[in-house]
């Protein structure tokens, strides 16, 4: 974002945000820390994490245009600003990325004015981490087939189910959830909660080692649990709509104004490094044409996905409001897998060198981007169904069967 483009007072927080991210950069972390917040595993990647998002919080970097009485900044275009200059000082990334990216700006949408100032300042300073409960094991990737029950019992509901790949579960006070509260109707026969998890009786996390050997998935079983009504978020049988304003904010098609933060790399940088740094036969790979030409192509998506980012902020470029938007979460998720298989094509054999292994290249990064990577295409409803929505919703074709 130019200088050109802001306001005086968006210049100045953003000479604040710079200025301050210089200062106040945390120490090292105590352990190493995951790709992405979805694999944190243990207690002291979590301390750390949770302790760096409540002092940007608390530095005004993190839900800067959220409502002061739900605990915002109250501007307007600072957040983007701020996203930016977390991005560019490599610092930690934000740990909450449920309540950041999904619960916060759902609830704003939809939820009571209790409801608002209950939970917002929660989800935006981290003290509360929240994770995500839409996967059933047997759902598939069609959401509306939720088996997951809510039963009213006076002022209460009662929960009975399970869901699954609940990132972060193992760490969450609050889950966003949908339930199934009637059978005659598979839109309209689904509600949306906002559940406590921890030490909720009723609930029971347990951890899903993935193929990276990290747990920061879960499975969560619903047994009686209780749940207020108080909780609900919209009207009974409003869940579908509900689910559609986080997946909306899930897959990229809405700006979240309560993100930011993250190691800032260029794409491909990570790979110019390795090709740099690699060598075979007494051959720099980088010196390696088909590995030149290989990087290059990865450079013209990252400057094409780059630009159309910008074209979609600006409503005269755009001939449909939701394309590119939408095609945010099909292509950003595509290129991160392609560039990881770049790069284990790059470090060749040794790319089965893992994360403990002192000889592996980049301290392993690379099979571990690679198989985390497949994560990206499934996770927000798979990029199949991604492709149906953008056929049916934006090219207007038929239906699918």
């Amino acid at each position: 974002m130019s200088k050109a483009v802001l306001t005086p007072e968006q210049q100045e927080f953003q000479e604040y945000a710079r200025r301050w991210l210089a200062e106040n950069a945390p120490p090292p972390p105590p352990e190493r820390l995951p790709i992405t917040a979805i694999e944190v595993m243990t207690v002291g990647q979590r301390d750390y994490l949770q302790a760096w998002q409540r002092k940007c919080y608390d530095a005004g970097l993190v839900g800067a245009d959220y409502p002061t009485e739900y605990g915002g900044g109250g501007h307007e275009g600072f957040q983007r600003i701020a996203n930016m200059e977390l991005g560019r000082a490599k610092v930690p990334f934000l740990i909450n990325i449920v309540g950041l990216n999904m619960a916060a700006p759902t609830i704003l949408v939809h939820g009571t004015e209790a409801q608002k100032e209950k939970f917002i300042p929660g989800c935006l300073s981290g003290d509360e981490i929240w994770c995500q409960g839409f996967s059933e094991p047997g759902a598939g990737s069609d959401m509306a087939n939720q088996q997951t029950s809510a039963v009213p019992d006076g002022d209460d509901w009662i929960v009975n189910g399970h869901k699954v790949w609940t990132s972060l579960g193992h760490f969450a006070k609050w889950m966003i959830l949908i339930t199934r509260t009637s059978k005659d109707h598979k839109y309209d026969g689904l509600t949306y909660f906002l559940c406590p998890i921890e030490g909720h009786d009723g609930v029971t996390v347990r951890p899903l080692v993935k193929i990276t050997g990290e747990a920061g998935f879960n499975e969560v079983f619903f047994e009686d649990a209780r749940v207020p009504d108080a909780y609900r978020l919209d009207d009974v049988g409003k869940g579908w709509t509900v689910a559609m304003t986080t997946l909306t904010y899930e897959r990229g098609a809405a700006e979240s104004a309560g993100s930011g933060g993250g190691e800032s790399v260029h794409p491909t940088q990570r790979l110019i490094e390795l090709a740099r740094d690699t060598w075979r036969d007494g051959e720099c790979a980088a010196d390696d044409p088909v590995t030149r030409d290989a990087i290059m192509q990865r450079a013209i998506v990252a400057e094409g996905m780059r630009q159309n980012g910008r074209r979609a902020r600006v409503e005269a470029l755009c001939d449909h409001p939701m394309r590119l938007p939408l095609q945010q979460k099909l292509t950003s998720s595509e290129f991160v897998q392609d560039n990881a298989r770049v790069g284990v094509d790059i470090a060749g054999a040794k790319s089965t060198l893992y994360k403990l292994d002192e000889r592996a290249p980049s301290k392993g990064y690379w099979p571990l981007a690679y198989m985390n990577s497949y994560g990206h295409t499934i996770a927000a409803g798979t990029n199949e169904i991604q492709r149906n929505i953008l056929g049916e919703r934006v090219l207007g074709l038929p239906k699918s069967k």
